[in-house]
């Protein structure tokens, strides 16, 4: 039998055939009858049941497999009124060599061979074993069956057990002598790794419906929707988002409340509720007052920003803030507060908030929530006295009007403190660092009664005792004064001996030795005249000689009077700024000396002894 190829049928993927020339059995057809039989006996061959079909031709025909025992296979073609049995009628429907019939066949046939018997007495009769597929798609008509001798018929095969022993593929069977790619495999099974696995779910995507379709080696199984693995994910991501977002908040809330209680507790500790208690009292004169919030202070300054910076001293540091409203302001952060003053801070809070003097830097209000009170005074944007004596350029000289001015106004700020507010405050500790310069040069004193303790520094050797009365600050605003006559810094030089450093000391030791000339500001002295020089180094002299007891220094009204009654007309070339004062704030605290201002040449030594100085030598309170 010649082999035409190797196939399958699709239906059947795990078995393998041979497509070969069958012979086609005719009789009493024209020009041509066979009997060609097909005996495969001893091969391992036979014609498989599976996609071969038996055939048998012509009207009326009846055909039998031969020797097929104890079973009859055949089929009869049957002409009646011109239709057959699985026929095609003919075109007149009278029976004609038109028609065939069909019928399966036994399984694992080794033989072929076919009997005829007539039931009309002519015609052409055939049979024959053939490929059913190729049968389907290839004979419209079995007329012309008649001219061919061979068709295709599928052969499979099989062997014994020990022959596929060791060529066999993996995932096979044998079924009656036959190789089988296993269950969910197509391929080859008699070549290694012939049998490969089918994608069930690719083939048909709807075979799971609604479910998901899982292939898996050799079978597919169907899992219900992965909806829920999605939902599941989103949930659980869903909820490890809300943990961390929750602990984050929850931070953030035991900060925030731990924060509130620290601000509580120092808001108490530093008296708050007493502050708050004297607002109260005072309800009308301390309405402009504010308590500040921590917050608002700290947004002030950008967090209490170094390049906020204004000064540092021994009390604490400066900062410049702006609060929302636009004002321009100044924060003082103390460095610390002992509880024992808390009392008395609040008492000069509430007094130093109802001043409302001109030349006094006015408080704004305080902050109690920190660990140390907040001071918020206006701000004052010329620096200070002592930049512009000490650091001046020719740019901004201060003239000798100028300092005799300063001088003035100074005085009368700290004589209001003293005499005219409800409880006398003392400033404790003047300097000329103390003594601000607005946009106009006009002098505001800062730092009234916010200082606790008073030390003994660089900048100031004024202090003889530890009792702090106006006669102190009296002596420490006479510094001021010599400052002004001189331009030397308090402290000389930190090389020189203990007592010539000072320049309180150095002071009156020029003018007892009658040099006070040579110790006078030269830039002052081409300006000044005689007169204002002898009355304002004699008012120096009287506090800062030891020679005079504490109660022959004049108080600071005295020396505001004094000052006022000496102060020079303004000049139309003085480099300042401002010179023109109201003549209103000039003399509004015009009174008479309580006493006598000697005459005389700064050379005459008695200038400086003064007739009311006592030879009693007292320390300086």
């Amino acid at each position: 039998m010649e082999v035409l190829n190797f196939y399958y049928v699709p239906n059947y993927t795990s078995i393998e055939f041979v497509r070969v020339k069958s012979p086609v059995i005719s009789k009493n057809c024209s020009r041509r009858e066979t009997e060609q039989r097909v005996n495969l006996t001893g091969s391992p061959f036979f014609y498989s049941e599976m996609g071969n079909k038996f055939i048998a031709a012509g009207c009326n025909n009846k055909a039998l497999m031969a020797g097929i025992n104890p079973k009859i296979v055949g089929c009869e073609s049957d002409c009646i009124n011109g239709d057959t049995l699985f026929g095609i009628p003919g075109p007149d429907k009278t029976c004609n060599s038109g028609t065939y019939c069909e019928t399966v066949m036994p399984s694992d046939l080794k033989t072929f061979n076919a009997t005829f018997e007539r039931n009309e007495p002519e015609g052409c009769q055939l049979a024959f074993l053939v490929d059913q597929q190729w049968f389907d798609s290839n004979i419209e008509n079995s007329s012309r069956l008649q001219k061919t001798e061979y068709v295709p018929a599928l052969l499979g095969w099989s062997l014994p057990p020990e022959d596929y022993s060791t060529s066999r593929s993996p995932h096979t069977s044998i079924y009656s002598g036959r190789l089988y790619c296993g269950l969910g495999y197509r391929g080859i099974p008699y070549l290694p790794d012939g049998c490969h696995d089918i994608d069930e779910c690719l083939e048909d995507k709807r075979r799971c419906g609604d479910e998901t379709c899982v292939n898996k080696p050799g079978h597919f199984v169907c899992e219900g929707s992965r909806n829920w693995i999605i939902a599941l994910g989103l949930g659980l991501g869903f909820g490890v988002l809300c943990l961390v977002v929750g602990g984050w908040l929850l931070y953030k809330f035991l900060k925030k409340r731990r924060e509130v209680k620290l601000k509580e507790k120092f808001f108490k500790r530093n008296g708050g509720f007493l502050l708050q208690q004297q607002m109260f009292s005072h309800k009308r004169s301390l309405e402009k007052t504010k308590i500040f919030t921590s917050k608002e202070l700290d947004k002030a300054t950008d967090n209490f920003n170094k390049n906020r910076v204004l000064g540092q001293g021994g009390q604490g540091t400066v900062y410049k803030g702006m609060l929302v409203d636009g004002r321009i302001v100044a924060v003082k952060k103390s460095k610390a507060m002992v509880a024992e003053t808390v009392e008395e801070f609040i008492n000069e809070v509430v007094i130093l908030s109802q001043i409302n003097h001109r030349n006094v830097v006015k408080l704004l209000g305080c902050c109690l929530e920190t660990e140390v009170p907040l001071l918020v005074y206006e701000f004052i944007p010329n620096g200070t006295l002592f930049q512009y004596l000490h650091d001046q350029s020719e740019e901004f000289p201060l003239s000798w009007g100028t300092r005799l001015r300063i001088a003035k106004e100074a005085a009368e700020a700290i004589s209001y403190l003293h005499f005219s507010a409800s409880i006398p405050i003392y400033h404790r500790d003047i300097k000329s660092t103390d003594i601000l310069l607005d946009e106009k040069f006009k002098a505001k004193v800062s730092d009234f009664g916010t200082s606790r303790s008073i030390s003994v520094d660089q900048t100031h050797l004024t202090t003889h005792s530890s009792q702090f009365t106006e006669k102190s600050d009296v002596s420490s605003f006479r510094v001021v004064l010599v400052e002004l006559l001189t331009g030397e810094k308090p402290i000389l030089s930190l090389k020189m001996a203990d007592e010539s450093r000072s320049l309180a000391t150095h002071f009156i030791a020029s003018t007892e030795e009658n040099r006070v000339l040579e110790i006078i500001d030269g830039r002052v002295a081409k300006q000044a005249k005689v007169e204002e020089l002898m009355m304002v180094a004699k008012l120096a002299y009287r506090c800062l000689s030891l020679s005079l007891s504490g109660k022959k220094r004049p108080t600071m009204k005295e020396v505001a009077m004094q000052l006022e009654q000496n102060m020079p007309l303004p000049k139309q070339n003085d480099s300042n700024v401002d010179h023109h004062h109201d003549r209103e704030e000039i003399n509004y605290l015009k009174l008479d000396l309580p006493f006598p201002l000697e005459s005389s040449s700064l050379t005459d030594s008695s200038l400086f002894s003064g007739t009311s100085c006592s030879t009693e030598k007292e320390p300086l309170v």
